[in-house]
């Protein structure tokens, strides 16, 4: 890792810029700019910058009914239409001391900028601040496919979502960076329908800036309800992660490796057996252990007994799309060297 960079404190009263990247959010896009409009900043000082990557549902109308109204937000066009894109145009659109990145799914507490803006402070050698989303849920299964996106067994140790550190960790959701981490690692990677964020993080590590963990800053997240987008989502998720190996030639995280590992055990176990009769035996052992740690990681994860069937099955949809996605990438990116997917370029968002 490089040397820490010296930062200077942080300005008394910062230009901020909040960008939030969205297509096709009619039923989100509003609660999040209210939550931005309620919350503690300096509207004097604070630049909201929705990129819109040409939505076809009235979010464009929704988010003109708050740009009319708040000269402080503003819409910004998004042909291109995915998430890196979105974030590099809001963030080039007006200099800025301090830019947050924020999803269109999700919702800031009063505090949120304040917050963000201390945690900067209160460490010189962060370059970059976050905190704890909090998952919300529209129905039943909504909120048993957040269940398990919050706990250890369904996404590792991915602090931001399970809240269980405070502190320097590898990467945060809605990130609050400072001016200088862009001057000196640029922006990101347009090619990254996905990820794009956890491959911006690790070159902000890797060039010597930490990443706070803060969770006085805190956030809303409107969970998917659908087993169908939570497949999709984690398929783009481990197939753009082999992309990044590739682009910094090396592994950037182990807990990538633990799905892509256990999906290959299952699939080529399972072959092996029709071959060599006695891996029978240590193959239904292996899917008895997962079923068995997979259940009781539900039963954990669940504030209801009736949720825990659908927890269970959350976390077999995430671990399997994530490793099949992974697989797909070792032969599009590594074996294969083609250029990607079209069907990979389009975000699930």
């Amino acid at each position: 890792m490089a040397e820490r960079p010296h930062l200077p404190p942080l300005t008394a009263h910062p230009v901020v810029s909040i960008v939030i990247p969205c297509r096709n959010e009619q039923g989100f896009i509003g609660r999040c700019l209210s939550s931005i409009e309620a919350a503690d900043l300096d509207r004097d000082r604070t630049l909201v910058l929705i990129c819109d990557g040409r939505s076809e549902d009235g979010t464009r109308d929704v988010v003109r009914s708050f740009t009319g109204r708040l000269p402080w937000m503003h819409l910004v066009d998004n042909p291109q239409r995915t998430t890196p894109h979105a974030l590099n145009a809001g963030l080039r659109h007006a200099p800025f001391d301090v830019g947050i990145i924020l999803g269109a799914h999700a919702t800031i507490a009063k505090d949120h900028v304040t917050a963000a803006l201390a945690a900067l402070r209160g460490d010189p050698e962060a370059g970059c601040a976050g905190g704890v989303i909090q998952n919300a849920y529209e129905d039943d299964r909504s909120r048993r496919i957040g269940a398990a996106m919050a706990h250890p067994f369904g996404v590792g140790n991915a602090h931001f979502r399970t809240g269980k550190k405070r502190g320097h960790v590898d990467t945060v959701a809605f990130g609050a960076y400072r001016k200088e981490v862009f001057e000196r690692v640029g922006w990101f990677d347009e090619l990254l329908v996905r990820n794009q964020d956890d491959e911006f993080n690790y070159r902000v590590t890797k060039a010597g800036f930490a990443i706070l963990l803060d969770p006085d800053i805190r956030s809303t997240y409107y969970v998917r309800a659908s087993y169908r987008k939570l497949f999709r989502q984690y398929f783009q998720y481990g197939y753009w992660k082999v992309y990044v190996n590739r682009k910094h030639g090396t592994v950037t995280t182990g807990r990538q490796l633990v799905p892509a590992i256990w999906v290959a055990a299952l699939v080529l176990g399972g072959m092996g057996t029709l071959v060599f009769g006695v891996l029978l035996s240590f193959w239904i052992l292996g899917v008895l252990a997962y079923g068995m740690a997979s259940l009781y990681s539900a039963f954990r994860a669940s504030d209801r007994v009736g949720d825990v069937p659908g927890v269970w099955w959350s976390f077999v949809v995430l671990h399997m799309a994530y490793g099949l996605g992974y697989w797909k990438g070792i032969v599009d990116h590594l074996v294969l060297r083609r250029k990607t997917d079209p069907k990979y370029t389009a975000s699930s968002r």
